[in-house]
């Protein structure tokens, strides 16, 4: 039987990168073992706050409480409504209603949920106006709470919706949706994600996501550095 120190020199030797597992979830969980899931390895996860300016999700308190007692590393979720008001407006609703944000190291910076919906792919929006309602929404966000939030999308909305513009690299997260054995090619520029959404489906409720890094890392993100 190969000792953990060999087996953590193979991994080394393979470039096996430290990811750390994590969920994501909303209303549509109403009941999540939080428990359970940190006892199987998760140690963080992203709940839906709010969408637009008119909606609060009725599962987030609960959810954030009971992630908050297992011990998870938890952070909040706006689902993006472009167009309809400005990000300003929106991030500020985001903020109103769970989704800001302190360096408290258990708080994940907010992430901006962006895809599609009913009324269109993109919104109606170009890719320009769409790029600048984005950047609407993370400098509110990051002047009201001092982090910019993370973005969540998947490559083909990426490229359709915002001409797969690399004005975020520098300062926003990336929350890449894939639902692959493989991360795949990122989309705007970013040389790598920071969270990837893997799969639709997870044991203990939600999405599957998996950070990019080692646990410590995590932290320092929910630390803001």
């Amino acid at each position: 039987m190969l000792t953990s120190a060999l087996l953590a020199s193979l991994a080394l030797a393979a470039g096996v990168k430290a990811t750390v597992q994590g969920f994501d979830i909303s209303h549509y969980q109403p009941n999540v073992d939080f428990a359970a899931a940190y006892n199987a390895g998760a140690r963080f996860v992203i709940i839906k706050a709010t969408e637009g300016t008119s909606y609060i999700d009725p599962s987030f308190s609960s959810h954030y409480t009971g992630a908050t007692k297992a011990g998870l590393i938890r952070g909040g979720y706006h689902f993006a409504h472009p167009g309809e008001t400005t990000g300003a407006a929106q991030a500020d609703y985001f903020i109103a209603h769970g989704g800001g944000w302190t360096p408290d190291g258990i708080t994940l910076p907010g992430m901006l949920d962006l895809e599609s919906e009913s009324n269109g792919e993109c919104w109606g929006l170009s890719a320009s106006a769409m790029v600048a309602w984005i950047r609407d929404f993370s400098d509110r966000y990051h002047e009201r709470v001092g982090v910019y939030p993370m973005l969540y999308t998947n490559p083909s909305w990426w490229q359709t919706c915002t001409g797969n513009s690399n004005a975020f690299v520098n300062t926003n997260p990336l929350v890449l949706a894939h639902y692959s054995s493989s991360v795949g090619t990122i989309p705007g520029g970013w040389p790598y994600q920071t969270i990837w959404q893997n799969s639709d489906s997870y044991k203990y409720g939600g999405d599957s996501d998996i950070f990019n890094g080692s646990l410590d890392r995590l932290q320092a993100l929910a630390k803001g550095s």
